[in-house]
């Protein structure tokens, strides 16, 4: 699974205001279900519920928010740059201004686990997180999210 496969222009959030966690998956959840056609509050609460296991902050003020979600289609990606970061609770302790969302059906074992290990490559490359921080468009950051796969 590439990740061209998985997120659209659409996808893309830039300049993204959330004040705390919870904000930035409400805001992450908006835009999900105006994409998947999924109810907001069932992409809420499927994402509140995985970080409740513990976060997905994942370091170098990155985090990699996902659920599996029943009434999903197909696995779907997400991308949004915050304006300031937010705590995410990471593992390293830094607030979060890059996050990459991943919504997978519930049955998709393989696809769900193949997307996130190429969205966490993505996340853990510090070059890159940097391009992404620095890009003008949507469009910019969809390429260099696709030139991972």
């Amino acid at each position: 699974m590439k990740i061209s496969e998985i997120l659209t222009v659409d996808s893309v959030m830039l300049g993204v205001k959330a004040n705390s966690k919870r904000q930035l998956l409400q805001e992450l959840s908006k835009k999900a279900a105006e994409v998947t056609g999924i109810f907001e509050r069932t992409i809420f609460d499927s994402l509140l519920e995985r970080e409740n296991l513990g976060s997905t902050g994942f370091g170098n003020s990155t985090a990699l928010p996902h659920a599996r979600i029943p009434e999903a289609k197909k696995v779907s990606g997400f991308f949004a740059r915050l304006n300031a970061p937010v705590d995410f609770e990471a593992i390293d302790g830094k607030p979060v201004d890059l996050v990459f969302m991943l919504i997978s059906p519930e049955g998709s074992g393989a696809d769900h686990l193949t997307a996130l290990a190429q969205a966490s490559r993505i996340l853990k490359d510090e070059a890159t997180c940097d391009k992404l921080r620095q890009a003008g468009s949507k469009e910019e950051i969809c390429a260099l999210l696709n030139n991972h796969d």
